[in-house]
């Protein structure tokens, strides 16, 4: 009896077992994105990262202190100006590489959790055979897919894109010191409008960044080769600089020679293509250069702020006609003949616009002014350059942190040293 009751009950289990085994289907696997994994491995975010180390190498530039009593001009008593033959100051350039360069990005990962792998050992049933209902797996099996929910809860991971977030403003030099040259530069000389100036710019141009302008006027009388220093600084520091054949001192010079810079920019053919911001545009010059530059910050749009070296309107009223938005400077020398005109236009009372006047004090030589004597005409471009490249980074470049330079009681162009020379800067500012 008992051995008959044995085998009818694994009789029964026998049946049980076919009938379960008939409905068991393996169940798709999701991976941690909410899409399937097509070999049971887990869908991995992509990720792409690189960055390129800069390298820098400075080279300090002799000393030009020398040169700071002669200039390219020299007072002959009646205001006017004479060419000095003697002027020539020899220039220094150092190579620095590249700023560094970075980006990263994560590719997606799919979102979809409607995809169904293509198993023939579990394939859906295709609607037309089988009704909806069958495709739902009972919630009592223990087999049964986890269900997949498309709520913000799910793990995603968004797209980016490889596009490289470009560098806001102009292109400078990483090097900082604007007492030392920081990028070997290309100096082409007898180009320009008139065949007469010189051009330089960085031998590296930046490919993400378009580069600010400097326009340079020379003395009266006075080759811009005898600014060789001061063009090769400036343009070591990232601008590319157009020097003047000469100075008119009413912008007739200056207005040309920014057109041209502009021909050289849409010009395909040219190494400067597309590599100018034509509306970063700052203007300086020695003597009757300055006075070139004053007028241009007037007359010119283009031009955003200028920095007169050893210059002053002889009318004293040429700061006053500066438009709003600009900003303009002078450097002058203690002992030098331009004082009284760099003084007055100043402190002209219709001056409206950020300005600044620095004053180049404890010098030697014989030149005098108002009882000071030591620093003469000729000292802004040589032994004071570092103020005007300092000048152009703030307005051109940007660099903001340089207004305490400039602006105040106690910045390096208010009361500080002049490095590399003998002597103190004495500035002073208003309307910032």
């Amino acid at each position: 009896m008992k051995s008959k009751l044995f085998k009818s009950m694994v009789l029964a289990s026998t049946l049980v077992f076919w009938n379960c085994g008939d409905e068991s289907t393996s169940a798709p696997s999701f991976n941690d994105f909410g899409a399937l994994s097509s070999a049971g491995e887990i869908a991995q975010p992509q990720s792409a990262g690189s960055t390129q180390p800069a390298s820098s190498e400075t080279v300090q530039p002799g000393s030009n202190g020398s040169a700071n009593q002669q200039g390219g001009e020299q007072g002959n008593g009646n205001g006017d100006v004479v060419l000095d033959s003697n002027a020539s100051v020899p220039g220094s350039s150092a190579d620095v590489g590249p700023q560094a360069e970075s980006s990263s990005a994560t590719g997606p990962a799919p979102e979809s959790s409607a995809v169904v792998p293509e198993s023939s050992s579990a394939a859906a049933p295709s609607s037309a055979d089988t009704p909806a209902s069958s495709a739902v797996a009972p919630a009592s099996s223990s087999d049964a897919a986890p269900a997949v929910s498309s709520s913000s809860s799910e793990k995603k991971v968004e797209s980016s894109s490889s596009e490289e977030v470009k560098p806001q403003g102009v292109f400078l030099a990483e090097g900082k010191d604007e007492t030392k040259d920081q990028l070997k530069v290309k100096f082409i000389e007898r180009t320009g409008h008139d065949g007469g100036g010189i051009l330089a710019y960085p031998e590296q141009l930046s490919t993400t960044q378009k580069h600010g302008i400097v326009v340079w006027g020379p003395g009266g009388g006075t080759e811009p080769g005898a600014y060789g220093g001061m063009i090769r600084r400036l343009a070591s520091h990232g601008f590319v600089v157009i020097a003047l054949r000469e100075s008119p001192g009413n912008a007739s010079q200056g207005k040309p020679a920014l057109d041209w810079l502009a021909k050289k920019n849409n010009d395909p053919n040219d190494p400067l293509y597309q590599k100018l911001d034509m509306n970063v545009v700052g203007c300086s010059g020695h003597s009757m250069g300055g006075l070139e530059s004053e007028q241009m910050a007037i007359q010119d749009k283009r031009v955003i702020t200028a920095l007169l070296n050893n210059s002053g309107d002889l009318g004293h009223t040429a700061m006053s006609q500066v438009p709003q938005g600009k900003t303009i400077g002078i450097v002058y020398g203690e002992g030098g003949m331009e004082r009284p005109n760099a003084e007055a236009d100043y402190n002209n009372p219709g001056v409206k616009v950020p300005a600044c006047l620095i004053k180049m004090t404890g010098g030697q030589g014989n030149e005098c002014q108002q009882g000071e004597c030591g620093w003469g005409h000729g000292s802004g471009p040589w032994g004071g350059m570092a103020a005007t490249v300092a000048w152009m980074r703030w307005h051109l470049g940007g660099e903001d942190f340089r207004k305490d330079d400039f602006v105040g009681s106690s910045g390096r162009y208010i009361n500080g040293e002049i490095l590399g020379e003998r002597g103190h800067w004495k500035g002073q500012c208003k309307n910032f």
